[in-house]
């Protein structure tokens, strides 16, 4: 049976995001990719262009960030907490974009992107302030980066073991922080 052009990408996409999850950019492989996808390498290549499209595809990373502009100051780091843990949970393209960000030029931009382009605005819509709104996109990305690293990427136990309200109240109070200042 043949698969329409959707499945064929639909398949193509979910081979390569477990490939470059488990694997990295570098060590993922069009022919790997394809033999997973059950096509040949060509069809990738059709349908992408390049592996590097093929990747920036597969690493389309949206935050969905909440509106927490309407919250009380002392519940948006939870909220936004909150909203993280339950996105990350949700696939494996945050795995692919921190297992390749720290070799790849690429998919260090695309984090820088992600978290410039969709964090920068909510932390300028709650404080009015569009001066620090770049350092306090930063900062926050360091927190919500290193937990996802250390919980999915590295896995450590302790950070594995934390329940989801326990990774909110840990980590809400210094998004708080570094969103709002308070």
């Amino acid at each position: 049976m043949r698969r329409s052009s959707e499945d064929t990408k639909a398949a193509i996409l979910r081979a390569a995001r477990e490939h470059f999850a488990a694997d990295g950019y570098d060590r993922a492989t069009i022919r790997a990719i394809a033999a997973t996808a059950g096509i040949d390498p060509s069809m990738v290549m059709r349908y992408f262009g390049s592996k590097q499209q093929l990747f920036a595809t597969a690493a389309d990373f949206d935050l969905r960030l909440p509106d927490v502009t309407g919250l009380p100051h002392d519940q948006v780091g939870h909220a936004l907490a909150a909203h993280l843990v339950d996105r990350w949970g949700d696939g494996d393209v945050l795995a692919i974009l921190l297992r390749t960000a720290v070799t790849n030029d690429q998919a260090a931009e695309r984090m820088r992107a992600i978290f410039a382009d969709q964090l920068t605005p909510l932390v300028v819509k709650l404080t009015g302030d569009p001066a620090q709104a770049h350092t306090r996109a930063g900062l926050v990305a360091t927190q919500a980066l290193g937990f996802a690293l250390c919980r999915y990427v590295l896995r450590l136990p302790p950070v594995v073991a934390l329940s989801r309200d326990e990774i909110i109240e840990w980590l809400g109070p210094t998004l708080r922080r570094y969103l709002i200042g308070s």
